[in-house]
């Protein structure tokens, strides 16, 4: 029983790998977009969120650090919680306080990248990522974050609505339900134009 379980297991992995096509190098014009990596779990879904993030962190950690390696920037986007007064560091010490925070500290920013904070799904939502993209020389954006199924797509979409080319790293990325992040990334894969990866190595091409 044990032993059909497991490869029940490894089949469907080897299915749901069969759509993503491996990053083997990080090209010139890339940005790391992490999306809404500092929660504090504490809403109605936060707890399936933090079992995402449970699994699924570890490859956001490598990810981060195979584009600092690269030297590709990293770009952070995360949901302000009905946050106003813009104050991003009480933000990401709040969630480090939370209960996912051993989690969250291998992803905390290295000083001087960027950190912004938006309101809505996107992250190109009312927010100053596009120009700062721009500044950066950006011509693909890599995302990573959660949940795939909702800010991560819906991230990706804009990006490919404002020229960019986008691929979500769909193993660092953390969701809610599986049933609709297979939905969300076919429909970004198949009518946004988003290309879905697993995680990128560390060398770089032309960076």
């Amino acid at each position: 029983m044990v032993a059909r379980q497991r490869r029940h297991v490894q089949e469907r992995r080897r299915q749901s790998r069969s759509v993503i096509s491996r990053v083997e190098r990080f090209k010139r014009g890339d940005v790391l977009l992490a999306v809404d990596v500092f929660n504090d779990f504490d809403h109605e879904d936060g707890d399936r969120l933090l079992d995402s993030f449970r699994e699924r962190a570890p490859n956001m950690e490598r990810t981060i650090a195979a584009a600092r390696a690269a030297g590709v920037p990293v770009v952070y986007v995360n949901d302000g919680h009905a946050r106003w007064d813009g104050d991003v560091r009480r933000l990401v010490a709040d969630a480090l306080d939370g209960k996912g925070g051993k989690l969250l500290e291998p992803l905390v920013p290295r000083d001087g990248e960027p950190l912004l904070l938006k309101h809505r799904y996107s992250a190109f939502d009312h927010t100053a990522l596009d120009i700062l993209l721009e500044s950066l020389g950006g011509t693909r954006v890599l995302l990573i974050g959660a949940a795939t199924e909702a800010c991560v797509v819906q991230t990706a979409i804009d990006a490919r609505e404002l020229g960019l080319k986008a691929s979500i790293v769909v193993d660092a990325c953390a969701r809610t339900d599986q049933e609709l992040e297979e939905i969300a990334i076919r429909y970004a894969s198949r009518v946004g134009g988003v290309h879905l990866e697993e995680e990128p190595v560390s060398r770089a091409s032309g960076v």
